[in-house]
């Protein structure tokens, strides 16, 4: 038992660093000292230990950059009081015990501070004493606390907009997630420190509180023994016990004002990427001011009965000092305008860096490229509103399509025109605007015959006709009717019709790879079952592709792995398997084109040319790219083209419906030359809905003779 006690405690030794060690250790040498006595060789080091320990803790502080930088500063503040405060005890118990023994009893730095610095007078030495006191209490630890307080409380109100603001930035495709997260631990840092100090400054001031009533009790006490206990006289006591209290205070009294100078640095200094040395040496060196205070110097030297010499001499110093640091900043400014001058022809003989894979940058999967008349609307301090635009697309779009969608990078091109954008997707541009700040787009939503002044344009997203207007006859544009946006609106809804209607493109690998997870977390033997053992990831992949790609949400992915575990077993290739999983889908397809409980208006085929399709592509299924001649084609898609017209005017969705067999292949084509025009199965509508026919395809019989393969 013992042996196996004795290994486990040299593991843990072994295991455990000095770093590790130092704070335990501290911890009980403070407890050493409150309770055991200490001789006075061991009071001399520890008080030196002290006074090293408050020097090294004030350098730190100086020469920091930022606070968080010294975040172990309240801790070590803690230990430090507490270590001055037992040092207190341990010194107070030697000097009552052995003080009537004379000046050398309590260990020669009590009694060198004593005799060298109050000069062995102690009503000297208890006035510094009084004057130490009301500078570390009243000054300097008052105001560093009340600094503090303030600080702490700022910073606390402040988190929420720090948080919105790396929000903002990582929506925007500013930052990236690591970034995003190193920030939101500084922030988080940041505020747990400032709530610290807050708390740590008390220690200060009460510390200064104790050195006060520890004097006194130390005078009395004193007193009281050498008078009672030692036989001593009045004035014996006193030369003895209040020279060493006051020695033994001002000993401990040093180390405290350090410890509140260090505190007051730390909270009053700004942060930046320079040291308080630095910042305040760089920002204090103006030869300007310098000059100023020369020349009243030389000027108070010049009065008589003022003491010349000194007043002169600093001045012209000072002068000399001005002149120097104006010439150096000169000589600065003109090398600096000199190595600009000759860089780009050192940069025509250099010879190029080796070229690796850092020099290729990855290519943004959803970028806008906004020209530098527009950088106005993405910043947040001046009232632009196009991040938060950009965030709420990203947010609404992840929502509707079923999976998150890539941060979208904004960033300003000196290419395109002061007020032109680019939206990007993949690295190729996509769609293209302009847009006019202080002016709103007015659109026509189509009936609409009131003219309006201002610029003719033509609405990006949906093509519709427009006006850009002075901001002064918005009222009157809404009155006669028309949709007025601002341009920052006008973007956002371009980017979200551009991204909804490329889906597919925002899908990859990762994505999906990240859908199964979602899902294996809720359905872990769903996941198991389908990959690798049924289907690849990219077939996966594919399969949700081709749904977005017809305007498919895949929302319901649980539905939707299930349903390809299901029908896995007749095919393995994607595009029949979208075909085979859209009927299970027919329910959520049809609820998005109309609401619960309306009809459903349709669009049908005529009988004969619906066969002759049908016909046409069994004969012909290996090559379904291309089964009918493109007059045929033609004639076709202006056929559903009419019709779909037709009922887009009458404000009714336009879905055409056909049989299983040439849905895919005719929802292609549509597709391509038509838009959005939703193409169902007969099989994908659900047998409760309602259905209205509100028109039907056909074409000439001339025509339709012409089918070839």
């Amino acid at each position: 038992m013992e042996s196996t006690i004795l290994s486990l405690l040299r593991q843990s030794i072994k295991s455990a660093s000095m770093a590790n060690l130092g704070m335990p250790f501290i911890v009980l040498l403070i407890m050493s000292m409150l309770i055991v006595p200490l001789p006075s060789l061991a009071l001399d080091m520890l008080f030196t230990v002290n006074i090293l320990v408050g020097l090294i803790i004030i350098m730190v502080s100086v020469n920091v950059s930022k606070p968080l930088e010294f975040s172990s500063f309240p801790s070590i503040l803690l230990l430090a009081t507490m270590l001055r405060l037992s040092l207190n005890v341990a010194s107070t118990r030697v000097v009552l015990v052995n003080g009537h023994q004379g000046p050398g009893a309590a260990g020669n730095v009590i009694e060198s501070f004593g005799e060298f610095v109050i000069g062995g007078n102690y009503v000297v030495g208890f006035i510094i004493f009084v004057i130490l006191m009301i500078i570390n209490f009243i000054v300097v630890t008052k105001g560093a606390g009340r600094v503090s307080e303030v600080i702490a409380r700022f910073t606390l109100d402040a988190l929420p907009g720090k948080q919105m603001a790396i929000d903002a930035d990582l929506n925007a495709g500013v930052i990236d997630q690591e970034a995003a997260k190193r920030r939101r631990d500084e922030v988080s840092q940041e505020s747990d420190f400032f709530g610290s100090m807050d708390g740590a400054s008390k220690f200060v001031r009460g510390d200064a509180i104790a050195g006060i009533l520890i004097l006194l009790i130390n005078i009395i006490g004193g007193l009281a023994i050498g008078i009672s206990q030692h036989n001593l006289s009045f004035a014996q006591a006193g030369e003895i016990y209040v020279l060493l209290t006051i020695g033994d205070g001002l000993v401990a009294q040093i180390p405290s004002l350090l410890l509140s100078l260090s505190t007051a640095i730390i909270v009053t200094r700004v942060t930046t990427s320079e040291s308080t040395s630095a910042q305040a040496g760089n920002q204090l060196a103006s030869p300007a001011a310098l000059s100023i205070a020369s020349a009243i110097l030389i000027f108070l030297g010049c009065i008589p009965g003022m003491p010349h010499f000194i007043f002169l001499s600093m001045g012209v110093v000072l002068a000399l000092i001005s002149y120097s640091l104006d010439k150096s900043q000169k000589d600065a400014a003109v090398k600096e305008a000199g190595l600009q001058e000759i860089a780009p022809e050192e940069d025509k003989n250099a010879e190029p860096d080796e070229l690796d894979w850092s020099h290729i940058e990855p290519v943004d999967q959803v970028g806008l490229e906004i020209g530098y008349g527009l950088i106005p609307l993405i910043d947040q301090e001046s009232g632009g509103t196009l991040l938060s635009r950009v965030r709420g697309i990203r947010k609404k779009l992840s929502s509707e399509i079923g999976f998150l969608v890539n941060p979208i990078r904004i960033r300003d091109n000196l290419e395109i025109g002061p007020n032109d954008y680019n939206i990007v997707l993949n690295g190729t541009i996509r769609g293209q605007g302009q847009v006019f700040i202080g002016k709103d787009l007015a659109i026509n939503p189509g009936q609409i015959t009131i003219p309006l002044e201002g610029e003719k344009t033509v609405e990006p997203a949906f093509g519709l006709d427009a006006f850009w207007i002075d901001r002064t006859h918005s009222d009157f544009a809404k009155t006669a009717g028309y949709t007025v946006v601002d341009p920052a609106t006008a973007i956002a809804t371009h980017m979200n019709s551009i991204l909804k209607n490329n889906a597919d493109q925002l899908l990859g690998h990762n994505e999906t790879q990240q859908l199964l997870d979602l899902v294996s977390e809720r359905s872990p033997k769903l996941i198991e079952d389908l990959v690798p053992g049924k289907l690849s990831v990219s077939t996966v992949t594919q399969v949700l592709k081709n749904l977005l790609q017809e305007g498919v949400s895949i929302r319901d992915n649980r539905s939707i792995f299930d349903s390809l575990l299901s029908e896995s077993g007749k095919t393995k290739d994607p595009v029949e398997l979208t075909s085979l999983i859209r009927p299970h889908l027919g329910r959520s397809i049809v609820q998005g084109i109309v609401s619960v409980g309306e009809n459903l208006p349709i669009i049908t085929l005529e009988q004969g040319l619906e066969q002759l399709l049908n016909n046409t592509l069994q004969e012909n299924s290996k090559s379904r790219d291309a089964f009918l001649e493109p007059k045929l084609i033609d004639a076709l898609i202006d056929a559903i083209a009419s019709e779909k017209y037709g009922v887009e005017e009458q404000g009714q969705p336009a879905v055409l419906v056909v049989s299983p067999t040439i849905r895919p292949w005719l929802s292609r084509i549509t597709r391509q030359r038509l838009g959005n025009l939703s193409v169902l199965a007969y099989t994908e509508i659900p047998e409760d809905q309602e259905i209205k026919v509100v028109g039907k395809v056909g074409i000439q019989t001339n025509q339709a003779h012409g089918v070839a393969a």
